[in-house]
C-alpha cells in the first residue's frame, strides 16, 4: 500500500468515525431530553456520549496523525472513560436519595434495603 493509498483510507475511516461519533452524541442529547426519568436520562447521557466522543477522537487521531496530538487524544479518551461512569453513579445515588427516581420503573431495588439499614445504624439500632 502506498502512502497516498494509506492517506485516502485513513481519511475515509476518519470521516466514518467522525460521523458515527456525531450520531451518537446527537442520540445522547435526544435521549437526555426525551426519556421520562432520571436513571433513563442518565444512561442516555453517559453511554452513547462516551462512545460518540471516543469515535470522534479516533477520527481526529486518524486525521491528524501526529504523535503528540494522538497521545493528547488518548488521554482525553481515558479520562472520559474513567470519570463518566463515576459521575453517573454519583448522580444516580443522589437522585435516589432525594426521591427523584421513579420507583415504579425499577425492576430490582437493592439500594432501598441498604439505605434503610444505614439509617437504622445511624439511629443507634443494630442493622438487620
Amino acid at each position: 500500500m502506498t502512502q497516498d493509498q494509506w492517506t485516502t483510507v485513513a481519511d475515509v475511516v476518519s470521516a466514518v468515525c467522525l460521523l458515527g461519533g456525531a450520531f451518537f452524541a446527537l442520540a445522547a442529547g435526544v435521549g437526555a431530553l426525551r426519556f421520562p426519568d432520571l436513571l433513563s436520562r442518565m444512561h442516555a447521557a453517559t453511554k452513547p456520549q462516551v462512545l460518540g466522543l471516543v469515535l470522534v477522537l479516533v477520527g481526529l487521531a486518524l486525521r491528524l496523525r501526529e504523535g503528540g496530538a494522538v497521545w493528547a487524544l488518548v488521554l482525553v479518551a481515558v479520562f472520559q472513560m474513567l470519570t463518566a461512569p463515576v459521575a453517573a453513579h454519583m448522580v444516580g445515588r443522589a437522585g435516589f436519595r432525594t426521591g427523584k427516581v421513579r420507583q415504579d420503573l425499577l425492576v430490582i431495588d437493592e439500594l432501598s434495603r441498604d439505605l434503610a439499614a444505614t439509617r437504622q445504624t445511624d439511629e443507634g439500632g443494630r442493622p438487620d
